[in-house]
């Protein structure tokens, strides 16, 4: 290398994305954020096909278990379930034990017993492959010894009123919520920015003419508008990701705006008309780069009050329906077992305060990388 080309490469900046981008990594906090909004994205995505429960499948022998890493069933869990089988059978439960990983129980009754009530045990949760011992009928009948093997079966979170997987439920709701934060903010953005650089750089009629429209969509409130979308096209996941997305860009739009004004008065911007080039050129390639720190800290800022705002639409019952779930849902759910089974607001209130801290903190540090002033 030659001496001019190397104080050349010495004298070589960093543009502002790239200083950005340094300095957003040396941000303790924002990359520690990063990296777990990442592993949660990925969870939420991938972990329901690795989980041993469907999200839909539901355990009446397992309503509101705690969680817990060892196999489920308990003795006594196993206890209850088998005298509720022999009940509905109409017998009587002479005694049941394990032994090696397989339950052997004996029944009695006042009439000979058909031996197709294996049935009954197999019905439950808890045994599978129920067949009658090779010496298990006596020669009267009235008296008959069943093998079953138990179904071993693990609730790491626990199971909820119905017997659901909490573990699929809060990764399955996972992914609406955070959808539905992403999305919508997307959603925000777009227009807010289209509609916001438009009015800041067109100015005067056009300008008072829009913001005006943005007072008046302000003066709506938020929840009539929502049982009013309700109302006439029901509840599901297209019309809350509308429905939030359709509100939320009239702040996005307000702070473009401002930028707006400011930036057509640059003098690149100055230069580009007098060269000729047209509005919607100069908007496109002149106003809205120069906007995107802004939106981008705004919209990082803007995915955890979407995700608040649809678990309190959520709590409200204007949410998502079953068999999908929100951690909004489940929150609220979860709320009406306090305190018998306080698992069921625990785990998905970890989820949602994690993952809002997470996203604030990627905001604050975006925030301070691209702010020309520390540079």
């Amino acid at each position: 290398m030659t001496e001019p080309t190397a104080i050349l490469a010495a004298e070589k900046g960093r543009s502002l994305w790239a200083d950005a981008w340094a300095r957003l990594k040396a941000n303790r906090a924002a990359a520690v954020s990063g990296l777990y909004l990442i592993i949660m994205a990925l969870a939420c995505i991938i972990g329901p096909f690795f989980t041993p429960h469907h999200y839909t499948t539901i355990y009446q022998d397992y309503n509101r278990v705690p969680p817990s890493l060892s196999a489920y069933p308990k003795t006594d869990q196993m206890d209850l379930a088998i005298r509720d089988a022999v009940k509905r059978a109409r017998l009587d439960l002479v005694k049941w034990e394990e032994k090696d990983g397989k339950v052997v129980t004996t029944v009695s009754a006042a009439k000979p017993i058909d031996e197709r009530v294996t049935r009954y045990l197999d019905r439950s949760d808890m045994l599978e492959n129920t067949q009658v011992a090779v010496t298990g009928k006596s020669a009267d009948g009235l008296s008959l010894t069943m093998t079953s093997d138990v179904e071993k079966k693990y609730f790491f979170f626990g199971t909820d009123n119905s017997g659901r997987d909490v573990l699929t439920r809060v990764l399955m709701a996972g992914r609406v919520s955070l959808s539905i934060g992403l999305l919508a903010g997307i959603v925000a953005v777009v227009i807010g920015v289209l509609y916001g650089a438009t009015a800041g750089f067109a100015g005067g009629k056009t300008d008072e003419i829009m913001m005006r429209i943005v007072d008046i969509l302000y003066a709506l409130p938020f929840i009539f508008f929502v049982i009013m979308l309700v109302v006439f096209f029901g509840r599901n996941f297209i019309l809350m990701f509308l429905a939030v997305g359709a509100v939320m860009w009239l702040d996005m739009a307000r702070i473009v705006r401002g930028q707006a004004l400011s930036i057509k008065r640059q003098e690149y911007v100055q230069a580009a008309e007098a060269l000729g080039v047209t509005r919607w050129g100069i908007l496109i390639r002149h106003i809205v780069p120069n906007l995107l720190g802004p939106v981008i800290i705004y919209m990082t800022l803007l995915v955890p009050q979407v995700i608040i705002l649809e678990s309190f639409l959520s709590y409200l019952g204007l949410g998502v329906q079953e068999p999908m779930s929100s951690w909004g849902v489940m929150i609220s759910q979860g709320a009406k077992n306090m305190p018998s089974a306080n698992w069921l607001i625990i785990i998905p209130a970890i989820f949602l305060t994690s993952t809002l801290f997470a996203l604030n903190f990627i905001g604050d540090g975006l925030r301070d990388a691209l702010d020309p002033k520390d540079r």
